[in-house]
């Protein structure tokens, strides 16, 4: 892996790490993710208006993470960030620094596996629920459609919810009366709201909520059962989700894993029924 300096925001993200944290403060925290260079200079009352919350919450923020009040923590900002967004490698022009960030947000996703505790509870709550929706809206549209494109080869019924509106409800309503009783939710910057209020309907209605999102302070951390981060590329006019779709996978194959036989079963007659119809080239 290139040895290059790690992204700014990566390394603020750090700071929260197992911190439990309020809706209000997870918005702050979100918010210092995001512009962590800009944020690690600014005051308290400078945060809370790029926040959008106020003076006082940014202090007690601070506070809850240990700090005597937001200067203390403005100054470990300053030190974690300082230098932080050169682009790995010096002499990268401004694509491949862009691909050598994305290969530095694997790097992390690698160490983040090491311990696989999440990623089996997850696998564990969606394998069984029957049907299983997985909702994936605006750029998390494909993602969603490509999880459950290789997901139904497994599971005996995925249904990709990637589009929004007045029937996405409904279709949730009725998926929780055919018996589902988890959901998978690809919810990406710059986070729609229809998948936030989505989760957070799934959650009234009785779903267990998997999550698969760039960050551990994401706006839907706060409504799901298990949360999955993967970090996203922003090094380009467009996000890269190389990140996410790994996520997604390492997801599935935990899946896989979890009900060993109905999958195996469920492939072998996938595969025969692909060879029968000749639907690949040979």
């Amino acid at each position: 892996m290139n040895g290059g300096v790690i992204k700014a925001g990566e390394r603020v993200l750090d700071l929260f790490a197992g911190a439990r944290l309020t809706p209000t403060q997870r918005r702050i925290a979100h918010c210092l993710v995001e512009h962590a260079s800009k944020a690690a200079y600014l005051s308290a009352a400078e945060v809370a208006d790029l926040a959008g919350v106020s003076q006082p919450s940014v202090t007690r923020f601070a506070i809850a993470l240990g700090y005597e009040g937001y200067p203390a923590l403005r100054r470990v900002l300053r030190e974690l960030t300082a230098g932080a967004d050169a682009d790995p490698g010096g002499e990268h022009n401004a694509m491949q620094g862009a691909v050598a960030a994305e290969a530095e947000h694997l790097g992390r996703l690698v160490d983040q596996l090491e311990r696989l505790d999440d990623v089996r509870r997850a696998a564990e709550l969606l394998i069984v629920s029957r049907p299983l929706p997985v909702l994936g809206l605006r750029a998390a549209a494909p993602l969603a459609g490509y999880f459950g494109y290789f997901a139904s080869k497994v599971h005996p019924d995925v249904r990709v919810l990637d589009a929004g509106g007045t029937s996405l409800l409904d279709r949730l309503d009725q998926a929780r009366a055919a018996g589902a009783g988890a959901m998978l939710a690809l919810v990406l910057p710059r986070y729609p709201r229809e998948s936030l209020e989505a989760v957070r309907e799934a959650k009234a209605m009785g779903y267990a909520v998997v999550a698969i999102t760039d960050s551990a302070v994401s706006p839907v951390a706060e409504h799901c059962d298990v949360v999955l981060p993967a970090a996203v590329g922003t090094r380009l006019v467009f996000d890269l989700h190389t990140g996410p779709m790994a996520m997604a996978m390492v997801l599935l194959q935990a899946m896989c894993d979890a009900d060993p036989e109905p999958v195996q079963s469920r492939l072998e007659a996938f595969e025969a029924t692909a060879a029968r119809r000749n639907i690949f080239q040979a």
